[in-house]
C-alpha cells in the first residue's frame, strides 16, 4: 500500500510561515541538508504529491520547469523536472481546470479518496498541502509520517498546522537532525 507523508514546514509555535532569521536567506548553489532529506533523497520512492487550492496555485506559478532560468541552481532545476512528472491530486470544490501537467482536480470525502489513491499502482504519497488541508488528514487518520522542518522562530501569528485536534494523535521519533541555521528536521511515524 502507497505511504501519505505530510510536509510541515513550521515555526516553534506550529506556525506555517517561512520566516527571516539570520541565515535563512543566504543563497546556494547546492541544496541544504533538509532540502536532500525531504525531497531529493526521496525522488524515486514518491510519484505523487497532495495539494490544497491555494498551495497548488502557488506552486503551480513557481515550480514548472517553464518558469526555471538558466542561472537558476541545478539542484532547482531538477526539483522542477522531477515535480513536474509527478501526478499532482488537487483537493479542491472551487478549481474547475489546472494548467501544470500531470494534475488533477479532486472533490468529495476526504478518506474515500485517499483510500482510492491508496490501491492506485504507483510510490509513495506527499501532502504539500497547508495547514487547513493537513487538519483534515490529521483528523481522519489519512497520514503515515510527518517530516517536519522547524525554524528557529517563535512567531505569534499566521495559520498554526495543528489547530483545534479533535482526538490526541501519538508520534514515534524516527529521526531528528540540528542543522547549522538552528532549524530542526524532524521524521515522525504516526502510531496507530
Amino acid at each position: 500500500m502507497r505511504k501519505l507523508t505530510a510536509h510541515m514546514y513550521t515555526t516553534l509555535d506550529g506556525r506555517a510561515e517561512f520566516p527571516k532569521y539570520p541565515g535563512s536567506s543566504t543563497p546556494s548553489n547546492k541544496p541544504d541538508p533538509a532540502f536532500i532529506e525531504m525531497w531529493i533523497d526521496r525522488y524515486d520512492a514518491v510519484d505523487t504529491l497532495l495539494f490544497g487550492r491555494r498551495a497548488y496555485d502557488d506552486q503551480a506559478v513557481y515550480w514548472p520547469s517553464s518558469a526555471r532560468k538558466p542561472s537558476d541552481p541545478k539542484f532547482v532545476r531538477d526539483f522542477s523536472q522531477w515535480k513536474d512528472g509527478v501526478q499532482k491530486i488537487v483537493f479542491s470544490h472551487y478549481l474547475t481546470k489546472t494548467a501544470w501537467q500531470n494534475s488533477r482536480i479532486v472533490k468529495g470525502d476526504l478518506t474515500q479518496i485517499v483510500a482510492r489513491l491508496r490501491r492506485e499502482r504507483g510510490k509513495d504519497m506527499i501532502l504539500e498541502g497547508g495547514p487547513l488541508l493537513t487538519q483534515q488528514f490529521l483528523q481522519r487518520g489519512l497520514i503515515d509520517d510527518l517530516r517536519i522542518l522547524m525554524f528557529p522562530v517563535i512567531l505569534g501569528s499566521g495559520k498554526n498546522w495543528f489547530g483545534a485536534m479533535l482526538n490526541q494523535q501519538t508520534l514515534k521519533l524516527r529521526s531528528a537532525k540540528g542543522l547549522k541555521g538552528g532549524e530542526l528536521l524532524l521524521h515522525y511515524e504516526m502510531i496507530r
